[in-house]
């Protein structure tokens, strides 16, 4: 069986789930070392002759158990294939997004990162037809979602894109350009556009030149759509133990502002278009049908489109089950059953 994983890196969660059942196992083993001080089992069992530790370590098997499936449902498993037919016109668009900490500034609400999603959201609701493929950028630029015209595989990439998955810090436009670069499955001039979300934050990575190498070689028009602040900025947060502080360097604070001039230069030597939202808003749905749309004329035909179908929905029902079955269960016996276990914990 073709069995496929969208996102091993949540794999992660099963230390927190190891780390669950170990702090468990202890808290039982502290019960029991703190009970014997007090009476041997025998006296233990008349004292509290309804107590079962059955009972007790299958509540705390059944929550370990669903927390675990919790985590295999978080990788996205994925088995079996099913075929839809899918026209295919237009131009093949990389939305690339910035994920570096700046983009988690909160002058556009929520913060600058929620609302480029949100205007992504927009532009998906208007493709139809248009491959799309994501690529994310902070310290590092990485290819998310190849091009595909699977716009839910390409949501789900969109919804855990984020700093935390980010390997490094910083902000390298340049780099994710030419990763955009590479995402491109043919060497066909024009029918190709890019769209830059980001505060415009570059550290060094040369975005203007890499952009003007992309539209001489493949005649690829940059959009960008600029979020945050011009003029004052926005202050960093940094969550630490659960409070909210501000992100300093060298004993001051990080003020994060949008970089006007950056992002227009981009577009203007590429043939695209900058959209200046700042802490505003805007209908990327309708800027897409107005800027970019109208060049889309190649005709592909239609294609029969391979999709390996989710399986999540497997894991996420059976741990809800689990934990419904634990919740009704007690810690003592039904009255009537058989005598009591020679352990008991209370």
């Amino acid at each position: 069986m073709d069995i496929r994983f969208n996102h091993l890196e949540s794999l992660q969660w099963l230390w927190a789930v190891a780390g669950l059942a170990a702090v468990i196992a202890f808290g039982f083993a502290m019960k029991r070392r703190d009970l014997r001080r007090f009476a041997d089992d025998v006296l233990l069992t008349r004292l509290l002759p309804d107590t079962s530790a059955a009972r007790q370590y299958l509540r705390a098997g059944l929550v370990v158990g669903a927390l675990a499936l919790l985590a295999a449902a978080l990788i996205d498993p994925r088995w079996g294939v099913s075929y839809r037919q899918v026209r295919q016109r237009g131009i093949d668009l990389v939305v690339i997004l910035d994920v570096s900490r700046s983009m988690l500034a909160r002058d556009a609400r929520p913060n600058r990162l929620e609302r480029a999603r949100n205007y992504i959201g927009d532009l998906l609701d208007r493709l139809g037809g248009d491959r799309v493929a994501l690529v994310t950028f902070a310290g590092t630029a990485t290819l998310r979602c190849p091009l595909t015209v699977d716009y839910n595989a390409f949501r789900l990439a969109l919804a855990t894109a984020g700093p935390e998955w980010a390997p490094r810090g910083g902000s390298l436009l340049g780099d994710a350009l030419r990763t955009a670069r590479d995402a491109f499955t043919d060497e066909i001039l024009d029918h190709k556009a890019i769209i830059v979300f980001s505060d415009g934050e570059d550290h060094g990575s040369y975005p203007l030149e890499a952009a003007t190498v992309l539209f001489e070689d493949l005649g690829v028009p940059v959009y960008t759509v600029g979020i945050g602040d011009t003029d004052e900025g926005a202050r960093i947060p940094v969550d630490t133990d659960g409070a909210t502080v501000w992100l300093t360097h060298d004993g001051q604070e990080v003020w994060s502002k949008m970089d006007r001039a950056m992002l227009q230069s981009i577009a203007l030597a590429t043939g695209g278009a900058f959209v200046p939202v700042g802490t505003g808003t805007v209908d990327m749905g309708l800027v897409y049908a107005d800027r970019i749309e109208p060049v889309a004329t190649r005709e592909f035909g239609s294609a029969t489109v391979k999709r390996h179908d989710p399986q999540f929905q497997w894991f996420a029902g059976l741990a809800l089950a689990m934990l419904l079955v634990e919740a009704f269960i007690g810690d003592r016996r039904r009255a009537g059953s058989t005598a009591p276990s020679r352990e008991v914990t209370a």
